[in-house]
């Protein structure tokens, strides 16, 4: 995921690794946080894998930034990631909000919707977070007012993460 990201922001614009952070850090809030012993790690191996660019810029007012962009091997990269997330990257809802915020670089359309597919077969098989005797457990059938509450939220957020994906799906097999 967090390769992903990098690939994904500096194929926006070049950065230098405080900005590139902190849209990191944006992206996946709180849940998520990136701390500089993992990205300044992930940069070094996605420039020495020749992904990644970097070049010294004069600081504004300190010391002289070093500028990150992506290489062309770098592009080929980040489409093969969007192209075929990892199981992971379709089932965590984190991870799969960093693959949809940078699915438009992908150029099919119907490479796109294949993505938004696999996320839509993943949420249309049941599951809980809670099971007796291996059946789902619904929110009607828990007892417990703190499992009602997550069993509801999480029904109508996949309610509508659904109703998003097909339309999203339907659209992208309209445009030819």
């Amino acid at each position: 995921m967090l390769e992903l990201s990098i690939l994904g922001f500096l194929a926006e614009e070049p950065l230098h690794g405080y900005e590139l952070k902190e849209r990191i850090k944006a992206l996946t809030g709180h849940v998520r946080p990136v701390s500089d012993g993992a990205l300044y790690p992930a940069i070094t191996r996605l420039t020495t894998a020749g992904l990644l660019d970097q070049h010294t810029e004069p600081g504004a007012s300190a010391a002289p930034r070093r500028i990150l962009a992506l290489t062309a091997k770098g592009r080929e990269e980040l489409l093969a990631r969007l192209r075929d997330p990892k199981q992971t990257e379709i089932t965590d809802h984190v991870r799969f909000n960093t693959v949809l915020a940078f699915l438009r670089h992908l150029p099919d359309r119907h490479e796109q919707a294949a993505v938004l597919r696999r996320r839509l077969d993943f949420l249309e098989t049941p599951a809980s977070f809670f099971y007796d005797s291996g059946k789902p457990v619904r929110a009607e059938e828990s007892d417990d007012l703190f499992r009602q509450g997550m069993l509801r939220v999480a029904r109508a957020t996949g309610e509508a993460e659904r109703a998003w994906l097909r339309e999203a799906v339907e659209l992208l097999d309209r445009q030819e």
